[in-house]
């Protein structure tokens, strides 16, 4: 168990929101060996995001902008967006559909950019796409699962959303693999958030898109409120044989930090400290 779970714990990748703090709170709080992940929100655009990743690669952090394909205008957009990121140094992105209703341009969902990327010379060397192991509010699960099938030529990675259930998880996991979907798998896993802080920042920042996905499961936050009602660790541990098998092919933890970011190191040096020495 130990091993495993250290070994999820080691190739970890935290995902912020572009706050006027974030910056600081990484800088303080997060090991440049983390990569970081920046969402983007439909209410402030692709800006603000580009902006951070931009300061965070330059403080030699290893980062991974969210590029919602709603979110660009047209295939200029998205060459710009990918000239500014490479020139800073970039070379991971995160290609999801996106939120944005109507979108704001010709791109209603992420193959086509993902297409895009790649009759441009696929100009980043990891493109990563999303993967959903509790069902999607609009979208059917079979459909969910053809279409990372159909963007496998495409990407190298698959991020999970967010999944409370063991079982489930570990359902998902094994269909996607039968489904011969074989790209890497950073699970996707909340961390040490708390409800109050959670509705805070949500009101603070409008609506970002891990903020979004949780409104639309109002009872997630009752796991989050209730005493004992959820612990990332409990939850690691309770799936860590379906994480750990080699046909699962997880490669490490994606963590929703809400921007609770001190909160999650501090609880990720804690578990490795409780696990123990290699």
């Amino acid at each position: 168990m130990a091993a495993g779970l250290r070994a999820l714990l080691g190739s970890v990748r935290y995902e912020v929101l572009p706050a006027k703090a974030t910056e600081d709170k990484v800088l303080a709080h997060v090991p440049r060996d983390v990569v970081v992940t920046v969402t983007a929100s439909p209410v402030k655009g692709l800006e603000p995001t580009l902006v951070l990743a931009t300061r965070l690669a330059a403080h030699g952090y290893r980062v991974v902008p969210h590029v919602p394909a709603r979110l660009l205008r047209d295939d200029a957009h998205l060459k710009e967006v990918a000239g500014r990121l490479r020139e800073a140094g970039v070379d991971d992105v995160f290609v999801p559909a996106g939120d944005a209703d109507p979108p704001a341009g010709a791109y209603d969902g992420a193959l086509p950019v993902l297409r895009r990327l790649s009759e441009l010379g696929r100009p980043f060397t990891h493109v990563g796409v999303t993967g959903y192991p509790e069902s999607h509010p609009l979208i059917h699960d079979d459909v969910t699962i053809q279409a990372m099938w159909d963007k496998r030529e495409h990407a190298t990675y698959v991020v999970s959303n967010l999944c409370f259930d063991p079982r489930v998880l570990g359902e998902w996991i094994a269909r996607i693999r039968r489904r011969d979907v074989v790209l890497p798998l950073h699970l996707g896993v909340a961390g040490p958030v708390q409800r109050t802080k959670l509705l805070a920042m949500a009101t603070k920042i409008g609506v970002g898109e891990s903020t979004r996905f949780l409104t639309k499961h109002a009872s997630w936050f009752l796991r989050f409120a209730a005493p004992g009602g959820y612990s990332p660790e409990r939850l690691l541990t309770r799936t860590e044989e379906a994480l750990t098998a080699p046909a699962a092919g997880v490669a490490g933890l994606h963590v929703f930090t809400f921007n609770q970011i001190a909160e999650t190191e501090a609880w990720r040096r804690a578990l490795l400290e409780r696990l123990g020495p290699v």
